[in-house]
């Protein structure tokens, strides 16, 4: 299960870094699995990633980890692409991919309903607009648990 850092702006710190290597930090989890915890990046690019990227987007987060020395203890690092079904976790993620289909998950249900599959229509304030079958939904993002892409073949 997926829980708070150490240190409470891993995301900060790594953004810079992954920025300038020329890729996208999608998101940063840290859990606490099995003996050692798994401080996990999710990178990407517009041309995707490859086994490479990881690598050397692991290689430059390890030694800013060495010299930071923000996380104690063991823990293993693991950096990989976000996948076809990638997190939409920013407000600049609902914009940018405005016209996708995806799957939406509130903490607590609207209309006796958690889990909502749409088109992104984009964002209006700080709401993110959904169109599931004729209707547009409005959801503050205060109240979305988790939005993912749904892969189309």
């Amino acid at each position: 299960m997926a829980e708070a850092t150490p240190h409470a702006d891993l995301d900060g710190l790594f953004r810079s870094t992954v920025e300038s290597l020329g890729y996208e930090l999608v998101d940063v989890e840290f859990v606490r699995a099995g003996r050692q915890p798994l401080l996990r990046l999710y990178i990407d690019a517009p041309e995707g990633v490859t086994v490479d990227d990881c690598a050397l987007v692991s290689r430059q987060v390890s030694a800013l980890l060495d010299v930071e020395d923000v996380i104690p203890g063991a823990y293993r690092l693991e950096v990989s692409s976000p996948g076809l079904d990638r997190p939409l976790k920013r407000r600049e993620d609902f914009v940018r991919f405005a016209g996708h289909k995806v799957n939406l998950r509130l903490h607590q249900p609207m209309d006796g309903q958690r889990r909502f599959v749409g088109e992104l229509v984009g964002v209006e304030g700080d709401a993110v607009l959904l169109r599931v079958d004729d209707d547009v939904k409005r959801f503050q993002f205060t109240d979305i648990a988790k939005t993912r892409l749904v892969p189309e073949f």
